[in-house]
Formats: C-alpha cells, structure tokens, sequence
C-alpha cells in the first residue's frame, strides 16, 4: 500500500514538474510569434479581463490568508481553490490576448519607468517560480499532506501574492495610467 502511494506520489510529482516547465516554455514562444492571429476585435478587451482577475486573484488569496488565521478552514479551502481557477483563466486570458495582439508599449516618462519596468521584471520572475510552488501547495492540501503544505506555503503565498498584486500594479500602469497615445 506505501509502495503504491510512493509510486502515485512521485507520479505527481513529475507531473507537477512538467507543468512547471512546458506552461513558461509555452508562453515564451507564443509571446515570441511575430504575426498574430486574427480572433476578433474582442481579443483587445481581455487585457482588462486579465486586470479584474489579478484584481480578484489579489483580493481572495488575502481572504484565504483571513480565513486560515481565523481557523475557517472551509473558507480557507475555497478562496484557495477560487484563487488557484481564477489562475487558470488568467493563463487563458493572457494567451488568448497575446497572440491575437502586439504588446503595449509603456509610455510612462522619467523615474516612473524605473519603477514600471523594475514591478513588471519582477512580476515576470516570481511568476515562473511561483508555479511549482503553487502545484505543489495544491498537491500537499489535497492529499491531506498538512504539515508538507504549510512549510511550502510560507514561500509560495507570498510570491503568489506580489505575482497577482504586481499584475495589478502592472496593468493600472500599463493600460490606465499611461496608456498607449
């Protein structure tokens, strides 16, 4: 029976690992194609889908960290599983998005592009290594794997937190604050 355990485990694991690598490859080629395809006009208001799910994104993982202290486990686990789908749809949004529309340009002047472009690096680098992380966080709650959970969420909360508030930041900036003249 352990063996058997071991075996799905390490299934998961793998599993969680591929994920982790195919899903940024993946991104980085499609940001890469040069044309974009035509899916319509509507294409050009998902980036502000995207900027109301990281806004949402923000707001529940914040919940879920409430209800975790309150000992609300229930509410804990929801706004987690809401934060983790609203995830999933980013990830279509933003592929949806971008290979149907060139990149925005940052038309911010002077420090402030210091301050856009540091959030949006930033942004980018805790999302690769927030993957993992997140995955793993599921997998251990999932499986009743309490202790494992709570040691990795001390790292992946919090980047998952500055990846979906930076997404916000990022975005306000990007598409409301300086927006393309």
């Amino acid at each position: 029976m352990a063996t058997a355990a071991l075996q799905s485990e390490t299934k998961s694991k793998l599993l969680i690992n591929v994920i982790s690598i195919v899903v940024p490859i993946a991104v980085a080629v499609m940001l890469a194609f040069p044309n974009k395809l035509n899916l319509g006009d509507w294409t050009g208001n998902l980036s502000h889908a995207i900027g109301a799910v990281n806004s949402l994104t923000t707001i529940v993982l914040i919940a879920g960290l409430v209800f975790i202290k309150r000992k609300l486990i229930d509410y804990h686990r929801i706004a987690m599983a809401t934060a983790f789908a609203l995830g999933g749809l980013f990830l279509i949004f933003y592929i949806l998005y971008h290979i149907s529309n060139p990149a925005n340009r940052f038309n911010g002047e002077g420090a402030i592009r210091y301050v856009y472009f540091f959030l949006l690096i930033t942004h980018i680098g805790f999302s690769l290594i927030v993957l993992p992380l997140v995955l793993r966080a599921m997998f251990y709650a999932v499986t009743n794997q309490f202790a494992r959970h709570r040691s990795i969420v001390k790292y992946a909360y919090p980047i998952w937190l500055y990846v979906s508030a930076t997404g916000v930041i990022v975005y306000l900036m990007l598409y409301q604050l300086f927006p393309a003249r």
